[in-house]
């Protein structure tokens, strides 16, 4: 399952690397003051081009937030980063089909339009001001940086060490994905998925398995593009195309993060979140599957196998060996970074590997001297407390 998809992830963590490169942040803040159609749209186009990993993404949300961004306008940021973005669109389509793909971003432009009508007669104002209070008063971005245009080697050198931090960023989430995707597929009957997913009811079968898709997400723990080898091993098993879809969507309501919304945003603010992103994931994945039926162009067929179990000369195996080549040369840049005058007000999480702008880090943590700059809260307090653990050992 890996080697049909290899090529497609190269493409798609390149295509982003390039697009995190040259896509400036620097006013974000400014222009998502607000939650009018306008600033939506800016926060849906801004998260897709700032596409990043689900934990990387909910701390960018909260700095948004905490400088000042319209709380709803930083929730749909976060939604559009983990769901707008190149390279799942790429590997849902070289896995499960163009269907899929197609359906990832009609679906995530329905479920922002819904949680933005949702969130608007759910949250109150005192609530969203008593989480702004919560987390405090973030430091302005530091000005300069070291973003550089297209025509220079050093923003390309820059873009490569964008590709192949965020490939070493979800390298734990993809192999997860595809490990126990491989195992649910070869070992887990289909009487079991049956049995697990409501069948031959019409729309009540629908509504179930959009509703339970979510679920399987929460408890899989497995985020981001990783969350697509067990989406592809769902339809295999037999869940419904709604369900698949909103399955995928719901990487933002995974266990660990929803205990990093509660210290963000307090404990009552995490359950109503928990409700309102639950309900448009199902009811995306709902639509999605029901508009598809309408057009004519809902996949009806399940592979009988998810993946060759062996190896063969095709168009696969070429387009995974020129971008092998493609993924060298990105290497050789990205080693050669500072060299080709890249990498210029950067820093890489020592934690997950992601190279995050220094002026717009989430989080920074001071000892001795040395500054480290990290992706998210969620990387710094792992780094923390593994220092502290090192130290009491050597003690």
């Amino acid at each position: 399952m890996f080697w049909e998809t290899l090529w497609a992830l190269v493409l798609g963590f390149g295509l982003a690397g390039v697009v995190q490169a040259f896509v400036s942040r620097s006013e974000m803040e400014r222009l998502l003051g607000r939650s009018g159609p306008r600033e939506i749209v800016r926060a849906s186009a801004l998260g897709a081009a700032s596409s990043s990993c689900s934990y990387a993404a909910s701390a960018m949300a909260k700095t948004l937030f905490q400088r000042g961004a319209d709380f709803v306008s930083s929730m749909v940021f976060m939604f559009a980063s983990t769901n707008l973005v190149i390279e799942l669109g790429i590997v849902l389509w070289v896995l499960i089909g163009w269907q899929f793909a197609l359906a990832e971003f009609v679906g995530g432009a329905i479920m922002i339009v819904l949680f933005t009508l949702l969130a608007g007669l759910v949250l109150r104002r005192e609530e969203v001001e008593q989480a702004r209070a919560r987390l405090g008063t973030a430091d302005a971005p530091a000005p300069g940086g070291g973003r550089r245009g297209p025509g220079s080697l050093a923003g390309w050198a820059d873009a490569a060490s964008y590709t192949l931090a965020d490939a070493k960023m979800l390298r734990k989430e993809m192999a997860a994905g595809y490990l126990v995707a491989g195992f649910l597929a070869v070992l887990v009957p289909t009487t079991v998925w049956h049995d697990a997913f409501v069948s031959g009811h019409g729309f009540w079968t629908s509504l179930e398995n959009v509703v339970v898709g979510p679920f399987i997400a929460i408890a899989s723990f497995v985020c981001s593009v990783g969350n697509v080898p067990l989406g592809a091993a769902l339809w295999h098993g037999g869940i419904s195309f709604g369900g698949v879809v909103s399955f995928v969507f719901a990487d933002l309501i995974t266990l660990p993060l929803l205990l990093i919304y509660r210290r963000y945003y307090g404990g009552r603010l995490t359950l109503k979140l928990l409700a309102i992103f639950w309900t448009v994931m199902s009811a995306a994945g709902l639509a999605v599957e029901y508009l598809f039926r309408a057009a004519s162009i809902e996949p009806t067929k399940r592979p009988a196998v998810l993946a060759p179990t062996s190896f063969h000369w095709n168009y696969t195996t070429y387009l995974d060996i020129v971008f092998l080549v493609v993924f060298a040369g990105l290497w050789w840049l990205a080693r050669n970074q500072r060299r080709l005058g890249g990498g210029v007000g950067y820093a890489i999480d020592p934690v997950c590997g992601m190279q995050v702008e220094v002026a717009n880090a989430a989080a920074c943590s001071e000892r001795d001297g040395e500054v480290m700059y990290f992706c998210s809260d969620h990387c710094r307090h792992r780094f923390e407390s593994e220092r502290s653990a090192a130290a009491a050992v050597s003690n």
